[in-house]
């Protein structure tokens, strides 16, 4: 038992006497609200199956409000929400919403532990496989009202992508069948490698504005789709139960080229290939070259294959052509091309959802591999343009900033350490240049684990790039994320080792408060969609490549879940003591 050693009588001593007393006294308190409040909840929350969900939610709310959570305000802004992904087959592939039970009690074991809320693909393919414009909600509304009863927040990711060929897809979800149809007919609608092999997991970004789809295009299509869900979801919008769209572009619904598939070959670390191969980025490439005085380039064609590494083709080895003037213009064109394709889809989810109270948000890729070879080979097959002398991220952020759009980053998880040191990987210092661009570009970021991590190690990292210079016990961190997803819901995440690991890192997210229903308190108060910022021209894109040095970052997070939790009521005692002289 921890020992408590009083100064000597007089004011001070009797101040931190009385302190330690109120504090005793209320733990037990503490507890047992906590106890019926979750009892409360519990039978609110069964009340209110088959209601509207403003209803539901509104009753929630005063529920917890009438639990009188314990918070430390100036220790809750630096409160990081958690999210947890759900499974990528949680409505099935002919768009049906199975395992209702199961899940509810994984959702409100989730929520005992203090989770804010969920994240969940809506497949294209799902919800407009009948046909052009026949969309059908259905089955997402049977899900988004469970969650909604289950209290917690939802995530929706515009998934415009197929789901089966990626790391860790274990469902089959292509895009619809009619479009892949156009597409037996016109297989240039899909990304292309140079040996002419097509990716159909999406829609190449040559087609963003070519009417080949029934009169439509690749963006209208993609406008049609998020106005339709906006329409079909407006009473989980206008209830606050939807609190962030995030918009596909490109595979795995990250903004990037499909550059390593596994469907075609590719495992890791092979540096993958360029996909720009289909006829009408290759026209355009080619226009783009004959404007610039160079009718006579062509695609590259030394770039290697999939598996590859980069010191074994001429275009990435040591002075390669990815350093000559024809290397760079096809780089330079290759990135923005990406970048245009995705202010494109945001400006048409910005005006589809202007007015709600939401975030936009787009996921980009956290390509580690190579990160450390002068070549950045994996970083460039995706579209990320980004060497030891230029930033290939922070042009994205400001993209993003026009939009007031979050960027969502991913291998939040991983060490150097735990990489091959054939591989060359970098993804503590990936994230870290990543992160500190786009804090300077004024946008907030949010991040994700890669893998299924269930140990102390991938959390502690997770919470080090959450906070990266750590709790600042006054206010608000000078760094700190805008939330974090946790990837993913799984029977072996319940396990209860595992478990009960994951219920000290969500408290530990939530340094170390309760879980806060009310947004406001941490900041992160959400005010309806303003309408996207004109367009920026693209010398001031190219003006973020500029390197700049990324914000210092600690060396491991100051509230680690491993061993930590023995000290949480000596901390609460010491911080409540701080409270009273340090105010």
């Amino acid at each position: 038992m921890t020992s408590i050693v009083y100064p000597a009588p007089g004011a001070l001593g009797e101040k931190m006497r009385l302190h330690h007393r109120h504090l005793l006294r209320e733990m037990p308190l503490i507890y047992r609200g906590g106890r019926a409040l979750a009892k409360r909840v519990k039978h609110r929350v069964a009340r209110s199956k088959g209601r509207e969900p403003q209803a539901v939610a509104s009753e929630v709310s005063t529920t917890l409000s009438e639990g009188a959570s314990k918070y430390d305000e100036k220790l809750l802004r630096n409160y990081v929400p958690l999210y947890v992904m759900l499974p990528l087959g949680v409505i099935t592939a002919d768009n049906v919403f199975e395992g209702g039970e199961k899940l509810e009690k994984q959702l409100k074991d989730l929520r005992a532990v203090g989770i804010d809320g969920v994240m969940v693909d809506v497949w294209w393919g799902i919800i407009e496989a009948k046909g052009p414009k026949q969309y059908d909600w259905s089955a997402y509304r049977s899900l988004f009202k469970l969650v909604s009863e289950c209290d917690l927040k939802i995530q929706a990711i515009m998934s415009f992508h197929q789901c089966g060929g990626n790391i860790g897809d274990v469902v089959d979800i292509p895009i619809p069948q009619w479009v892949r149809d156009i597409g037996e007919t016109d297989p240039d609608i899909f990304y292309t490698n140079r040996s002419g092999n097509r990716n159909k997991e999406y829609l190449s970004l040559g087609v963003d504005h070519l009417h080949l789809f029934g009169g439509r295009s690749a963006i209208e299509m993609y406008r049609d789709y998020m106005k339709s869900f906006r329409e079909n979801m407006a009473d989980f919008l206008e209830a606050g139960q939807i609190i962030d769209i995030e918009v596909g572009c490109g595979a795995a619904g990250e903004l990037r080229y499909p550059s390593y598939p596994e469907t075609q070959g590719w495992v890791f670390p092979g540096i993958g290939e360029f996909q720009c191969y289909d006829k009408y980025l290759k026209g355009e490439f080619k226009e783009a070259a004959k404007n610039a005085g160079h009718p006579e380039w062509e695609l590259p064609d030394d770039a290697g294959t999939y598996n590859d590494k980069p010191d074994s083709t001429e275009f990435f080895k040591q002075n390669g052509t990815y350093l000559s003037e024809k290397g760079k213009f096809f780089l330079t064109w290759y990135s923005n091309k990406l970048l245009m394709h995705g202010d494109d889809i945001l400006d048409e989810a910005n005006k589809a959802f202007v007015g709600c109270k939401v975030k936009l948000a787009t996921k980009v890729s956290g390509l580690h591999w190579w990160y450390k070879h002068h070549s950045h080979a994996a970083e460039l097959t995706a579209g990320y343009y980004s060497l030891e002398d230029r930033d290939g991220y922070r042009p994205a952020a400001r993209i993003l900033s026009r939009h007031h759009a979050v960027m969502n980053f991913t291998c939040l998880e991983m060490r150097d350490l735990e990489q091959p040191a054939e591989a060359k990987s970098g993804p503590q210092e990936l994230v870290q240049q990543v992160l500190s661009g786009a804090w300077r570009e004024k946008i907030e970021v949010a991040g994700e684990n890669a893998l299924s991590r269930y140990d102390a190690d991938g959390y502690n990292q997770i919470l080090l790039n959450a906070r990266p210079n750590g709790v600042k016990k006054w206010g608000p961190p000078e760094l700190r994320m805008f939330g974090v997803t946790y990837l993913r819901l799984s029977d072996e995440l319940f396990e209860e080792k595992n478990f009960n690991l994951f219920r000290t890192f969500v408290r530990k997210m939530h340094a170390d408060q309760d879980y806060c229903p009310d947004p406001s308190k941490y900041g992160h108060e959400l005010g309806p969609l303003e309408r996207s910022r004109p367009r920026i021209s693209i010398d001031d894109i190219l003006d973020a490549t500029k390197p700049i040095k990324p914000f210092p970052w600690n060396k491991q997070t100051d509230m680690p879940v491993d061993g930590a939790a023995q000290f949480d009521l000596l901390g609460s005692l010491i911080n409540g003591i701080k409270s009273i002289f340090f105010k």
